[in-house]
């Protein structure tokens, strides 16, 4: 069942989250240092195809209308979700990469090109900041290409990130976070744990 703060139209997504243990609650630390009791680990939904399949025909069902020419996606989840939401649709995928030589953003390698005017469909997994989307965004410039929307799993920032193009979200969360010291989950005593890893902090 859908929490309360889920939006019903959210509802299948967020239980096939829940169904293979993605969506988490409890006391997480996360990237940036903050304290969150709700966290949702992509990777527990993209090594099970079967899932990740079921996940994406949302994207395909929203984009087959539409004339899409390339999906692409950024390293590490978007590779994935670009992979089967391409095939779904009949279409190429491309790959926006760290850059090879170590300075920050992403590009295309591997002979990835692009024909001109082609219009590319942008996935991702997980939006919180955004920085990922951007660098893929910044990547295609140059290559003439047309964007015609940017897709995500999930919209973690609540609806606050925008792109200048437009962008559908299959489930939106709008997940507090706290700074340590005002932490509600610390006050509690709820343990702390760092996603991605078995370690308490």
């Amino acid at each position: 069942m859908p929490r309360p703060d889920d939006n019903a139209t959210d509802g299948l997504l967020l239980d096939e989250l829940r169904a293979v243990g993605a969506l988490k609650d409890g006391h997480f630390l996360l990237s940036s240092g903050r304290h969150a009791g709700r966290y949702v680990e992509k990777f527990d939904l993209l090594r099970r195809p079967s899932a990740t399949e079921r996940v994406c025909r949302g994207f395909a069902g929203r984009f087959r209308g539409e004339r899409i020419d390339v999906v692409v996606g950024p390293t590490t989840g978007g590779v994935i979700l670009a992979f089967e939401v391409g095939r779904q649709l009949g279409v190429d995928a491309a790959y926006a990469e760290r850059r090879a030589d170590g300075a920050a953003g992403r590009e295309f390698r591997r002979g990835t090109t692009f024909a001109a005017g082609a219009r590319v469909l942008v996935v991702d997994d997980i939006l919180t900041t955004g920085g990922s989307v951007r660098e893929t965004l910044a990547a295609l410039d140059g290559h003439g290409v047309e964007v015609a929307a940017v897709a995500v799993l999930v919209d973690r920032s609540g609806g606050r990130v925008a792109f200048g193009a437009p962008l559908v979200a299959l489930a939106t969360l709008d997940v507090p976070t706290y700074e340590p010291s005002e932490c509600p989950l610390c006050a509690d005593g709820v343990t702390l744990v760092k996603p991605g890893t078995t370690a308490v902090v």
